[in-house]
């Protein structure tokens, strides 16, 4: 979204990963397990790159982990895969999922924090009209501002369910895991699913899980930004690093219920064109995934906390990695991260019983 732009990055702007196994887990949407979109999609690129990773996927439940784990391993059969089971909207099943991976894995390498969530979203055709006459309707297209919003609700821990897939339950986990992300002998790197649609605009500290408005899907993106600001301020003298990335507009289960498939088959070979202006327009998992990739080769020390990776593609379909500059006030980081800690502190109080 918005921010100033540089210049595009090759995808082999630096070689592979080290070629020694490591561990990886990979937080995968909670809603609709790895199983499809850009999750899937991401572990069997990651294994391209290295085939010697022990990859750890995350779906909400066994019989979805399993098809996420044959489809893997029918395209890579000698690869190591093992599967775990979390619910990044509920505390309980963060925690237990937490204490679970402490137990399996002594040092986590990768964290690729992908889980989200968009509860009954409608499309503003009003103010899509007045974008069009306007002339901003490209940039409406592309960052979906001003004319998405959802209906959130409460979830069984009493907050925002948006707020609490979206952010929360990843902040606790990674909490949860410090002891296996910090103090390795080589960084350990979380990757957040930002997006285009992250917006200053949406996110107001005074309503944080964004209870009072209509954009909890924006809200907790900027609230995903500005986490990642704070946690390399934090963790980064002890080996640990964050990057957030956008996979651009895939079609994906989440984006075909903004609209009736029927009309999305209809708008399909316009979003074709709209590519040739809109390069996240990536459409495809395996294209929204680039970012998330071209991170997974780059030595963290040299990369820019403040900037966004955007996953992009030309409409000829090159993929490339775009990075943009994000809008985040630093102070108002800092002031989310306390209130993230308060109420953390809230959350392992009522589960005491799931700590070590």
């Amino acid at each position: 979204m918005g921010g100033q732009s540089v210049p595009r990055l090759p995808a082999e702007s630096l070689p592979a990963a080290a070629a020694e196994p490591r561990g990886l887990a990979f937080a995968g949407p909670a809603r609709q397990g790895t199983a499809s979109g850009v999750g899937l999609a991401l572990c069997q690129r990651l294994l391209e790159e290295d085939g010697r990773i022990h990859l750890c996927i995350a779906c909400r439940n066994a019989q979805k982990s399993e098809a996420t784990r044959d489809l893997i391993l029918a395209t890579h059969p000698a690869a190591q895969v093992s599967t775990v089971e979390v619910d990044l909207g509920n505390l309980a099943s963060v925690l237990r999922v937490a204490r679970e991976l402490r137990c399996r894995f002594q040092r986590l390498d990768f964290v690729y924090l992908n889980a989200g969530v968009m509860p009954n979203p409608h499309v503003n055709f009003k103010a899509l009209w007045h974008g069009l006459l306007a002339g901003k309707v490209l940039h409406m297209l592309t960052t979906a501002e001003g004319i998405m919003t959802q209906t959130d609700r409460l979830n069984g821990d009493g907050l925002q369910e948006v707020f609490a897939t979206n952010l929360f339950g990843h902040f606790i986990l990674v909490r949860q895991l410090e002891s296996l992300l910090c103090g390795n002998e080589k960084p350990s790197r979380l990757i957040w699913t930002s997006s285009s649609n992250a917006r200053e605009s949406a996110f107001s500290l005074s309503d944080y899980q964004h209870a009072k408005g209509r954009e909890s899907y924006s809200s907790s993106k900027y609230a995903t930004d500005l986490t990642s600001v704070v946690l390399n301020r934090k963790f980064n003298k002890q080996g640990l690093y964050s990057s957030v990335v956008c996979p651009g507009l895939v079609m994906s289960n989440m984006t075909y219920r903004i609209l009736p498939v029927f009309l999305w088959k209809l708008l399909m070979p316009i979003m074709w064109l709209i590519r040739f202006f809109a390069k996240t327009y990536t459409l495809t998992p395996y294209n929204g995934a680039e970012a998330h990739v071209w991170l997974f080769k780059q030595k963290p020390e040299y990369l820019d906390a403040l900037v966004k990776y955007h996953s992009c593609t030309s409409g000829l379909g090159k993929s490339y990695v775009e990075p943009r500059k994000i809008n985040v006030d630093e102070e108002t980081a800092e002031k989310l991260y306390e209130k993230l800690l308060e109420l953390e502190k809230q959350a392992l109080e009522r589960y005491s019983d799931l700590l070590d």
